[in-house]
């Protein structure tokens, strides 16, 4: 065989077998792609606060708390969290753009081999307050005294727009304002999610029968 030849031939087997040790670049790269896509798809979504409530919530609510909570947008509609045993949740699903909290406490009871404890998490007060971009709540429950500017209360939630990506499905009952305020917050939920959480003076605390927010 001439040289030619023999070149010819060796260079068709490497490309047919890679050396081991090697990588096929061009080939990963390929293949690779479709997750890079869907990562950066997700990523977009997620920014825009639809995904806010899509993982299996964990089957344990926990208590929420605020002094006073005013946030620009609200929107609110009623939904089911699922957790992993596929069993129902039915939630009030609230939408707040832009959060501004004078304080906050969530806490919730976990089962331990040794015992009930309570995981609780702090901030705010004397430290500043604490922020949040498109805070999403799935509430069982909230009680305050609010003060709501142009509320449309029984809006189709399939139109919602005061929060980014918060909306329900068409014909399903919504409610929505331009601008909320609610002092003394408590609610049982079972998920929150924030675009952009700022929590300044952050404490957490993992105590056998320790105290809740309230």
């Amino acid at each position: 065989m001439s040289p030619t030849a023999m070149s010819t031939a060796a260079k068709s087997t490497a490309d047919r077998n890679p050396a081991e040790g090697r990588v096929n670049w061009k080939r990963t790269a390929v293949a690779a792609l479709p997750a890079f896509v869907a990562v950066g798809a997700m990523a977009m979504v997620m920014a825009q606060g639809a995904l806010a409530a899509s993982f299996a919530v964990s089957g344990t609510s926990f208590q929420v708390s605020s002094s006073n909570l005013s946030s620009k947008g609200l929107a609110s509609y009623v939904q089911t969290d699922r957790s992993v045993d596929g069993k129902g949740h039915p939630v009030a699903l609230l939408g707040i753009g832009q959060a501004t909290l004078s304080d906050i406490c969530q806490s919730a009871v976990v089962d331990t081999p040794v015992g009930k404890v309570v995981f609780k998490l702090t901030a705010g007060g004397p430290a500043g307050n604490v922020t949040a971009t498109n805070l999403v709540i799935d509430g069982e429950d909230l009680t305050g005294d609010a003060r709501f500017g142009t509320a449309q209360i029984g809006r189709d939630a399939s139109t919602l727009d005061q929060v980014e990506g918060v909306k329900g499905d068409a014909g399903k009952f919504g409610l929505q304002a331009g601008d909320i305020e609610v002092a003394g917050v408590r609610s049982h939920a079972w998920s929150a999610t924030g675009g952009d959480f700022r929590l300044r003076g952050l404490k957490l605390d993992v105590a056998l029968d320790g105290k809740q927010c309230f």
